[in-house]
């Protein structure tokens, strides 16, 4: 590089001019002393350094509070929906679920009954039920509108969260047995070690988050994407025909308002959004390999994907909470630019080299240690996750232990070529069998039924009742309406209730307490 004398600095002599601008000419004999010049301005102090690549202090704000995001959301939805499903006059009341376990295990709450079903309802009062859940789901919304709204989050809250959803999947039974669920707990659990161990800072001083951590979440969104283009490929003929979006948009569990359109589209676009769908899955993931602009690319494919699935249909909060791992391919470098000047100066001061050479605290030594551990167990709980990827018998959305830290994900391996719906009709009449008894349908909140009705758009809310419904539909005969009366179930001591099939005389609902059908829908 050439030197240019014209641009070097100034002499002395001309560094003793007079207070004029810079570069007019002197100031004529008896004038006014020109105005000094103007301090630059504040904004230009204060501007924030910019943020250098390989360090994500700003990443764990983010991650941190989306996965509160999610919390707030399925602690909601366990609100509004446990009473009627696992209460107390429940469909499936986790109460009798719990004496069932207990009495496998001779009626002890031992550390088999614990392994089993790890939840804290074990020690809490159940001649309260539905109290005892409520206050497990509003424990969790309150300390997950905390992180939210503030972004801080130290490991007590974080394990607090994943403890209170534990305790509530692991009694949830059939209503809890969706993948996002194992997949919310995997995500939470990694949110733990993302955290200083008492600190309520966004940027804790002295407490950078660990490359284990953010490598965990990669490996995360590496499973469940590469889990969900494998099953594909292994499964329906259709996604290797590239046929499967000519009835997914159709066929899928709760339909919005935009998958009609979607549906309607022509049949190369249905072509090209499999060949999409298979780049992303397949493909895609393994960017996280190549470097850090690839793994950014990466990250902003997959959250553009998610978006995409989420405007084309109800998949509950599960594409809200793949996108989550994705953010762990952005660093500090990255985020920047989407946060306030504050933070990123703030972020800027912790990546100097003088911040690092503090004496490390308790706090920070115990939490080195614990991020090694969780790197070892991530490890050591993925061989058989890794054999299940690998293997030409591939099961999704599986969990090899009673924690759910690392599980088995995949969605949509086969696709349904048409819609069969259950239609729930009542009567209040003595004898259903009554020629002139009067039928009445029962509608769900969201499920497809009044072909008047105009599909739901609640995403990332999820009615439990309305999805377990679409699957119920594959076991009955496609043909028409589905006529149902409510009896007392057999063989029980004491008065339950069950939706029969007349037809098949075998129920097709789980057992119930007796309950008005509004309330249970």
């Amino acid at each position: 590089m050439l030197a240019v004398p014209d641009m070097a600095a100034p002499s002395a002599g001309l560094r003793q001019r007079g207070p004029g601008r810079a570069g007019a000419p002197d100031a004529a004999p008896g004038a006014a002393p020109a105005a000094s010049p103007e301090p630059p301005e504040a904004g230009l102090a204060a501007a924030a350094p910019p943020l250098s690549p390989g360090t994500f202090w700003l990443t764990r704000i983010v991650l941190l509070r989306s996965i509160a995001f999610l919390y707030f959301v399925a602690f909601l939805v366990a609100f509004h929906q446990n009473k009627q499903l696992i209460g107390e006059k429940g469909l499936l009341p986790c109460k009798l679920y719990l004496q069932e376990v207990k009495k496998y295990f001779k009626g002890k709450v031992g550390l088999d009954a614990l392994s089993y079903a790890p939840t804290l309802i074990w020690f809490l009062d159940w001649s309260a039920m539905d109290s005892t859940l409520d206050c497990l789901a509003l424990a969790g919304l309150a300390v997950a509108a905390f992180v939210l709204l503030t972004g801080c989050a130290n490991m007590v809250l974080m394990s607090l969260l994943w403890l209170l959803y534990l305790s509530l999947v692991n009694v949830g039974q059939i209503w809890y047995s969706f993948g996002w669920e194992s997949q919310l707990l995997e995500t939470g659990f990694l949110g733990i070690f993302l955290c200083p161990l008492w600190s309520l800072s966004r940027l804790p001083q002295g407490s950078p988050p660990s490359r284990i951590v953010i490598w965990s979440f990669r490996w995360l969104i590496f499973r469940i994407m590469l889990g969900a283009g494998l099953i594909k490929i292994r499964g329906d003929r259709c996604w290797r025909e590239l046929t499967c979006m000519d009835y997914h948009y159709e066929t899928q569990p709760v339909p919005n308002p935009i998958s009609y359109f979607m549906h309607r589209s022509p049949w190369w676009f249905h072509r090209l959004e499999t060949l999409v769908n298979h780049f992303i899955e397949l493909l895609v993931p393994f960017f996280l390999l190549l470097g850090r602009r690839m793994a950014i690319l990466h990250g902003l494919l997959q959250i553009l994907f998610q978006v995409l699935l989420i405007i084309s249909g109800n998949l509950s909060f599960l594409n809200w909470l793949t996108m989550v791992p994705s953010l762990a391919c952005f660093d500090d470098a990255s985020l920047g630019l989407l946060l306030g000047s504050r933070l990123r100066e703030r972020a800027a001061r912790l990546q100097r080299p003088g911040t690092r050479g503090q004496s490390p605290s308790l706090g920070s030594c115990v939490r080195r240690v614990l991020n090694i551990s969780l790197g070892l167990l991530i490890t050591y709980l993925s061989i058989p996750v890794v054999l299940n990827l690998l293997s030409s018998r591939q099961v999704m959305n599986t969990s090899f232990n009673s924690l759910r830290i690392v599980n088995t994900y995949g969605a949509f391996g086969s696709i349904t070529k048409e819609r069969t719906e259950v239609i729930l009709q009542g009567t209040s009449s003595l004898d259903p069998n009554d020629p002139t008894a009067v039928w009445e349908e029962f509608e769900f909140k969201c499920k497809p039924g009044d072909l008047r009705r105009r599909p739901c758009l609640i995403s990332p809310y999820h009615y439990r009742l309305d999805w377990l419904m679409w699957f119920a539909a594959f076991q009955v005969d496609p043909g028409g309406t589905l006529q149902v009366q409510v009896q007392p179930a057999r063989g029980e001591a004491r008065p339950r209730w069950e939706v029969v099939d007349p037809e098949k005389d075998r129920p097709l609902l789980p057992p119930c307490q007796p309950a008005g059908p509004q309330e249970v829908l």
